[in-house]
């Protein structure tokens, strides 16, 4: 069984690094300057960055339910 100094560890990594794929990806595949006005880039940018971490916390949250659930099936037999 994981302890809970264990699991904080993992859940940190796990939001950084899926925000860091998510950011990585939304950069490289989505196009948003149609979407602001021209000149607009600092609002571009905040709303990238809040897209990426809404993405990126609910897949690493995904992730860590997944984790948490297969250490609890243990206790289902």
């Amino acid at each position: 069984m994981v302890s809970i100094g264990q699991m904080a560890i993992i859940s940190i990594l796990s939001h950084i690094i899926f925000i860091y794929i998510t950011w990585r990806l939304i950069v490289v595949a989505v196009n948003v300057e149609p979407f602001f006005h021209k000149g607009a880039v600092k609002e571009a940018r905040l709303f990238i960055l809040f897209v990426t971490i809404v993405i990126g916390s609910g897949v690493s949250r995904f992730f860590l339910d997944i984790l948490r659930w297969s250490q609890d099936l243990i206790y289902l037999f």
